[in-house]
């Protein structure tokens, strides 16, 4: 059961390179030449190279808190490694947690105190919500 979950992009975003070759048809329509095929070949190839764009985000940027583990996109943080994750302070060179060099863009940090010591960075678009879901799972 997961207690936080944060999608890293949606499977919708696929619908906006057809939804928009669809207003282009339409738009083509009130002038009274239509071009068809060309786009449906606009909107395939729209859909086909978001697709994997939205397979890494999903992947990748995943922020996951289950009653076992933290999950930072394809890094699994058992929740019982975990020490402390209110008022810990972020030392400068913490790891940030993901595999990345730094905080994903447009995510904020979130400073976790593990059970050895060290300090590494979570990170999330909603950090009080990780926060809250981490100590509650941590008490659970």
């Amino acid at each position: 059961m997961d207690r936080y979950l944060e999608r890293g992009a949606s499977w919708t975003a696929l619908a906006y390179g057809p939804g928009f070759a669809l207003l282009g048809f339409l738009a083509e329509l009130l002038t009274g030449a239509t071009h068809t095929v060309a786009w449906v070949i606009v909107g395939l190839g729209l859909a086909a190279i978001t697709a994997p764009w939205v397979y890494a985000r999903r992947r990748f940027l995943t922020v996951r808190v289950t009653g076992e583990a933290l999950w930072q996109g394809r890094e699994r943080l058992p929740l019982t490694d975990i020490a402390e994750v209110a008022d810990v302070g972020a030392p400068t060179g913490a790891r940030v947690l993901g595999g990345g060099w730094t905080t994903p863009n447009k995510y904020d940090s979130l400073p976790v105190r593990l059970t050895d010591g060290t300090v590494v960075l979570a990170w999330a678009k909603d950090v009080e919500a990780l926060r809250t879901a981490l100590q509650e799972a941590r008490t659970a």
